[in-house]
């Protein structure tokens, strides 16, 4: 039998072309699926490409997007999960705004309720003292008992002024409130604060010092020719000799260290001290005034 004669594609008639690719697709398929099957992957039955399925043209049992968009559809995974991304760090960024926000607002109210509440005044330090405290005109001066303001160099008298109005503590417990040195027969009372007016009312301590017993410099000043003239005999004191000072909760004994006369500048003998110490402070000579007697004593541990 003679071979067919082949014929070129442009002598076809189009419905022989079409016949011409269902086969070649037909045969292709039957060589994969015997290709699968020598190798133990047959496909499903109802997949395989059935004779009469010429019929339908060129079309698959698969869909389109099967064959035609798999990097498609991982493209567009990608891009769904970048958005994901993107949306969470949108919601962490709008959280953040309204947490800093809030914080901001509340530390904006705290500082706002800090600058309306008044300071606590405190006792002013030992180091503003210009003169030595208990400074008078003595008795017998043509003007009679006055603030002495010649003792305070003219620069620094505005200064001076100005501490008038030191607050006095709140008084507690532990406060001093009576003084008593047998040697001179004194036994007066205690009073926050030197100036003029509480002078008149017994001992002053100076405002910052320590209580009895607490480490550091007490200060405490009376007159010695007015006002009771409560410490006219401190130049009879000598070394040993006991000072006694009281609290509500107990007493508190110092021993007489030393005594000594100096200037109503000389402000260092109210100067703090690392053990627990009283001085007392007086001016001197008795009616002249014009310096101040001083006499340390160390705190007597019990």
């Amino acid at each position: 039998m003679a071979a067919k004669k082949k014929r070129n594609p442009e002598d076809l008639s189009i419905d022989e072309l079409r016949q011409l690719i269902i086969n070649k697709r037909r045969s292709e398929k039957s060589e994969r699926l015997a290709y699968f099957r020598r190798n133990g992957r047959s496909m499903p039955v109802e997949t395989a490409l059935q004779p009469g399925d010429a019929t339908d043209g060129l079309t698959s049992p698969y869909s389109e997007e099967d064959y035609i968009h798999p990097r498609r559809k991982k493209r567009k995974g990608f891009f769904n999960r970048v958005l994901v991304v993107i949306e969470v760090l949108a919601v962490a960024g709008l959280i953040y705004v309204f947490f800093s926000v809030f914080t901001s607002l509340n530390v904006l109210n705290k500082e706002v309720a800090a600058s309306i509440i008044q300071p606590t005044l405190t006792p002013t330090a030992i180091i503003q003292a210009v003169v030595l405290p208990s400074g008078h005109t003595p008795p017998t001066d043509p003007g009679g008992v006055r603030f002495n303001e010649s003792e305070i160099p003219e620069h620094l008298r505005a200064y001076v002024q100005s501490l008038a109005n030191i607050p006095i503590p709140t008084a507690s417990p532990e406060q001093a409130i009576r003084i008593q040195i047998p040697a001179i027969s004194v036994d007066a009372p205690i009073v926050m604060g030197d100036g003029e007016e509480q002078l008149k009312k017994g001992v002053g301590q100076y405002i910052g010092s320590p209580n009895p017993g607490q480490v550091g410099n007490l200060v405490l000043s009376a007159h010695n020719d007015v006002y009771g003239e409560i410490f006219r005999d401190l130049d009879r004191l000598k070394a040993g000799d006991e000072i006694i000072v009281y609290t509500q909760v107990r007493s508190y004994t110092y021993v007489v260290q030393q005594q000594q006369i100096v200037d109503p500048t000389q402000i260092e003998v109210m100067a703090p001290t690392s053990d627990p110490f009283v001085t007392l402070i007086s001016c001197y000579p008795y009616m002249i005034d014009k310096q101040r007697i001083v006499i340390s004593a160390s705190y007597l541990s019990q």
